[in-house]
């Protein structure tokens, strides 16, 4: 049997970090991962803002093949997870979430408002989803068929299903 490709998903919700609201993007990324056939501890929740790049950090540290962010990509003051991601980006992949956006504006207009970022930070694929169940839902369609190709390609297989 294949090894699973580790992952890591950082949730940015200062009302989840605080306990005053149930994360659901969480477990909803965890459960699309785990289904795709990656190993993923669970969600590491934190507060908008410069916790967030903490711990993109140290979630790159331990160098998973997929990182994931949910919140933070909107136009709040203290939205500001691609801020706090662009600096661990080695090589933008704008055409990902060109299409995230894409696909949730066919039903939410709003979603042409995310910041989000998709990218590699070496070997490690990252990208920051909206932090709504809905906009996790569309993104995570939209990387379907795509995921294990970029994993493939980072890891230098160059699988080209």
């Amino acid at each position: 049997m294949t090894p699973l490709r580790a992952a890591a998903v950082v949730i940015a919700s200062t009302r989840a970090a605080a306990g005053t609201y149930e994360d659901e993007c969480g477990p909803a990324i965890a459960a699309w991962l785990y289904d795709h056939g990656f190993a993923v501890a669970d969600a590491v929740i934190v507060p908008d803002g410069d916790a967030v790049g903490a711990a993109i950090g140290r979630a790159l540290e331990a160098r998973p093949a997929v990182l994931i962010t949910s919140g933070g990509t909107g136009l709040s003051p203290d939205d500001a997870t691609p801020e706090q991601t662009a600096p661990y980006l080695t090589r933008s992949l704008p055409g990902i979430v060109e299409a995230i956006r894409s696909a949730g504006a066919a039903t939410i207009p709003t979603a042409v408002l995310s910041r989000g970022l998709a990218g590699t930070a070496g070997t490690t694929f990252v990208l920051n989803l909206p932090g709504s169940p809905g906009g996790v839902r569309d993104g995570l369609a939209v990387l379907s068929p795509l995921i294990h190709h970029i994993c493939s390609q980072l890891e230098g297989t160059n699988d080209h299903r």
